[in-house]
């Protein structure tokens, strides 16, 4: 078991500075919240091992929360807390279903027995909590406090239960593909399959025999029958990432999928019933390309069903320090760090970064300097590449013009294939990200200069050497 996933809302910061004082950190992860609807919402996208609320919160009494709690989330153990004991009050809310009506403040030892005597089978550790529908494990929880996120996720909520086609739509790196398996395992299909295919990686040919399957001699090489992704996913969900690029004769043969719910193996002469959920993603503006005749606007129409539209980081500024906070919790119980917080002039600095690939390249970022970091706090000095205090978004490297971290990144990626002779899958091993990573980072060059071939490539040390100079 991992550590213990707590809830507490609490808005007297006092109370809460004193409660950090007299708990343990260690074996505890605990989620602060000011009011009761923001608790519930907690409880929305994820599991907690106990929910501890003040008795008055600024929009709802802790009685309103533990009945509210109690009737959406019945095994969730809840505990009140005062700071006047009164014993009316405690019964009450002892026949309302709380574990326990205590003065505060709360002590370590207080938890760890009021825990303990909690279900143990209820819930399993923070990094493997579980589905609302069933006991598979959540694969990464969406971390968020932004209205329109919170929005989304229980529209999520809503149509999970159903077969519904979900478009979700948003740039690159903003967790369309979290949302697309948030859906999956909120669903009653959790436990079958969740296949992934990212239509923009493969040939058309070879997409539509991965797609559809094909029978034993379809074509030249097709030496035994092969089931498609669809068929794999069967009672389960399938995920077509980048849809967008996909031709228009593969469309024709999607939308008959997806009206008939039945396919055509490739040389196969009896079609094949499907129980499927479809879910489709893009960072391209689909409607533009309907016309513009790149899409098929019957397809469109019909994957649109259920539209999601994922906001780009810099549109929810309030998720940053959240985020950051679960990151580099993340990555050093990852990597084995002792990095517990974040200099407030270094998450300022954060705050007002662009972030152009979302929060994709906040995590890539925070993945390096996690890893760099002299000390438990996060500098200035670990994200820079030399020691003098830089410029807000800028770094000088021996004496040079000024380079951003993100034109830095962008050197590294085209040296990486520069030496593997184009090679993307070396050129990912190289830099230590995912093929798919660098493939969406080179498409956002793409769509800057409108040609991969009009970069130029800026002078600096060696990849090695930047390592180096990071360590400040």
């Amino acid at each position: 078991m991992g550590e213990k996933a707590l809830l507490i809302a609490e808005n007297d910061a006092g109370a809460r500075e004193v409660f950090i004082e007299n708990t343990p950190q260690n074996g505890f992860w605990i989620q602060w919240v000011n009011r009761g609807e923001e608790a519930l919402r907690w409880l929305d996208q994820r599991p907690f091992d106990m929910v501890i609320t003040e008795e008055e919160l600024e929009d709802l009494s802790g009685l309103q929360l533990l009945g509210q709690v109690k009737q959406r989330f019945p095994e969730t153990p809840v505990v009140v807390m005062t700071a006047r004991g009164s014993i009316p009050r405690a019964i009450e809310a002892i026949k309302q279903g709380a574990l326990d009506y205590v003065v505060k403040p709360l002590s370590g030892v207080w938890l760890k027995e009021r825990i303990g005597q909690a279900d143990p089978q209820r819930i399993g550790s923070l990094g493997e909590p579980e589905s609302r529908w069933g006991k598979g494990p959540v694969s990464r929880p969406i971390v968020t406090q932004n209205r329109k996120m919170l929005d989304l996720l229980e529209l999520c909520r809503k149509v999970a239960a159903s077969r519904a086609t979900v478009l979700i739509q948003g740039e690159s790196g903003t967790g369309k593909e979290l949302f697309a398996r948030y859906l999956h395992e909120r669903s009653p299909r959790n436990k079958e399959a969740f296949v992934a295919v990212n239509c923009a990686s493969l040939p058309d040919g070879l997409l539509e025999s991965e797609l559809f399957g094909h029978e034993k001699g379809a074509f030249t090489g097709a030496i035994q029958k092969k089931l498609g992704k669809f068929e794999l996913a069967q009672r389960g969900t399938i995920l077509l990432d980048e849809i967008s690029e996909m031709t228009t004769q593969l469309q024709a043969k999607l939308l008959r999928v997806l009206q008939e719910n039945e396919l055509d193996r490739i040389g196969g002469r009896h079609p094949v019933p499907l129980d499927i959920r479809v879910i489709a993603t893009t960072n391209r503006n689909l409607e533009q390309r309907v016309e513009k005749g790149d899409f098929r606007a019957d397809l469109y129409y019909r994957l649109n069903v259920i539209p999601l539209r994922i906001p780009p980081l810099r549109d929810r500024p309030e998720d940053i320090e959240l985020l950051v906070a679960h990151f580099v919790r993340k990555l050093a119980k990852l990597y084995n760090r002792e990095v517990v917080r974040v200099a407030d002039q270094t998450m300022n600095w954060i705050k007002h970064r662009e972030w152009r690939g979302n929060v994709r390249e906040l995590e890539n970022l925070l993945e390096r300097t996690v890893l760099i970091a002299s000390g438990p706090t996060i500098e200035m000095s670990d994200f820079c590449l030399e020691d003098s205090e830089p410029p807000a978004t800028e770094v000088r490297i021996d004496g040079s013009p000024t380079f951003c971290l993100r034109e830095v990144e962008k050197d590294l990626i085209f040296r990486a294939l520069d030496k593997t002779e184009g090679n993307r899958t070396q050129a990912a091993t190289i830099l230590g990200i995912s093929v798919r990573t660098l493939r969406n980072k080179l498409q956002e060059y793409k769509q800057e200069t409108g040609s991969l071939a009009e970069e130029g490539l800026v002078s600096l040390s060696p990849p090695t050497m930047v390592w180096d100079l990071q360590k400040g």
